[in-house]
């Protein structure tokens, strides 16, 4: 039990630096997106700055999602789910995240295609500037890696929850019983 505490404790904190240099991403990407703007009105328009700030919001969004993960932000249907005991909560989200580890893993595999071919071929954007598409595809196997071992936390997170609450009940249900005799 102490090593699952310990891994998402480790997890966590990853995330959670890796998260916090992800939010500025969108200041460099509003910063991008000015320098468009300025271009276009007093300037020859640049070729590279829209690629560009989409280049940094995937480094946002793949980098971030794992941060949103372990801060509780991600979308949930809470119709049903709110309505649920939190023993049951914690089987919902063990059975959830087992779905998205096997996501991750089918999109990890064709992530690490995809960089490798890449770099292997020197792939370039079909764009005017024309950059090397590597640095993006090794940002998403980066966040795709992260979003595995958050989602593994998560996992260890609610067996964790669910051996407590399993614990906490059958302390309560024995004591009942002590009085009854």
């Amino acid at each position: 039990m102490h090593l699952l505490h310990s891994y998402v404790a480790t997890i966590d904190k990853l995330n959670y630096r890796f998260g916090r240099f992800a939010m500025y991403l969108l200041l460099v990407m509003l910063a991008i997106l000015f320098w468009s703007s300025i271009s276009k009105v007093f300037f020859r328009p640049s070729l590279w700055t829209l690629e560009l700030a989409q280049f940094v919001m995937v480094g946002y969004y793949m980098i971030g999602g794992p941060y949103s993960i372990q801060m509780g932000s991600n979308v949930r249907m809470d119709l049903l789910y709110g309505r649920k005991s939190d023993y049951e909560k914690a089987c919902i989200d063990a059975v959830t995240v087992i779905c998205l580890f096997v996501f991750l893993c089918f999109l990890l595999y064709g992530g690490i295609n995809s960089l490798s071919y890449s770099l292997q071929f020197s792939e370039r954007s079909y764009s005017a500037w024309q950059p090397y598409m590597w640095p993006v595809k090794l940002v998403m196997v980066v966040g795709i890696v992260l979003m595995l071992l958050q989602s593994v936390a998560e996992f260890f997170r609610d067996i964790i929850k669910i051996k407590s609450l399993k614990n906490d009940a059958s302390k309560h249900d024995s004591s009942d019983h002590v009085g009854d005799a």
